[in-house]
């Protein structure tokens, strides 16, 4: 029996609508990060480490700030991690519960880095997207005030703003923050300059729609895929400039404490032998950061529109 040709074609295009239907862009984009076993588990670990910050005060023996005054100086090495006192990562010198701190450290860390990453990119994007759109004499402006930005030290500013306005949680976010968006900024700039001569630009250019909503709603959303990915890469880089800022005593204050100022604290212990006042705070550090890249190069290979 010889099939109709109105059926046959009409089932071919029925496969051919699920298979369109099958491949959107955020859809195939998951499959692929999925298929990236190194970007997949270092998203499982991050989420570890997320919880871990976020509920590990619930299972802590001890305040981070008790103090006991048997743990102390020389005597130290007494504290080592144990299950049975409940200090499950041992003290510090100062006799304080490390699991406790540490749990602090890596919620704040986190905080800074994320928060840091999120104000450089909200700013970056919106300066960068606001020249790339207008371009002309207003563009040129704007990216020169960048480049003279760029050719200031990052960590001369950020160390001579907590000198001035003091060592504090929200001088981190507004220095690492307001310092790290020149960035985001050109690269904003330079995929609106693509963008803004888009069919659907120019149809709201015709319609009358204000510049600001044009930027808003046409050239800004248009820029997430390549905002996330820098956002994953962006977070890594403040967490170890909030580090490095704890490490020389300049970062977060007592009693509160981050990753950094630990790693600092365990480093001056070591001649005790107290390893694990370097060693839990380190690993934490260290898997944070590798997780954060992993996951930006498994959002950039996903998201490559050349790989797709």
């Amino acid at each position: 029996m010889i099939p109709n040709p109105q059926n046959v074609q009409g089932i071919v295009d029925a496969m051919a609508l699920s298979e369109v239907k099958g491949r959107s862009l955020w859809a195939d984009a998951r499959t692929r990060f999925l298929r990236n076993k190194a970007a997949t588990v270092s998203l499982v670990l991050l989420i570890f480490v997320a919880a871990f910050a976020l509920f590990g005060s619930l299972i802590a023996q001890w305040e981070r700030d008790f103090v006991d005054f048997t743990l102390i100086g020389s005597n130290a090495y007494k504290g080592v991690p144990s299950l049975e006192t409940g200090h499950y990562f041992g003290t510090d010198n100062n006799g304080r519960d490390l699991y406790a701190r540490v749990v602090q450290g890596t919620g704040i860390s986190l905080m800074v880095g994320m928060v840091g990453a999120m104000v450089a990119v909200v700013v970056g994007t919106l300066y960068g997207a606001t020249a790339g759109y207008f371009g002309g004499r207003l563009d040129g402006i704007m990216m020169r005030i960048v480049d003279v930005l760029m050719s200031i030290p990052f960590m001369f500013v950020l160390i001579l703003m907590l000198v001035i306005f003091g060592r504090s949680i929200t001088m981190l976010f507004i220095g690492i923050g307001l310092i790290s968006w020149l960035d985001m900024a050109r690269i904003a700039r330079g995929q609106t300059l693509t963008i803004k001569n888009k069919e659907f630009v120019e149809v709201a250019v015709a319609t009358g729609v204000h510049p600001i909503k044009i930027i808003l709603r046409h050239i800004v959303p248009n820029l997430l895929g390549i905002v996330i990915v820098y956002a994953t890469l962006l977070v890594p880089n403040m967490i170890i400039f909030e580090s490095f800022i704890s490490f020389l005593g300049l970062g977060v204050q007592e009693p509160n404490t981050s990753l950094g100022a630990l790693i600092n604290e365990g480093a001056g212990s070591m001649q005790y032998g107290t390893l694990w006042q370097i060693g839990f705070p380190l690993f934490f550090f260290v898997v944070t950061i590798f997780a954060f890249f992993f996951v930006g190069d498994g959002l950039r290979d996903a998201l490559d529109p050349k790989d797709r």
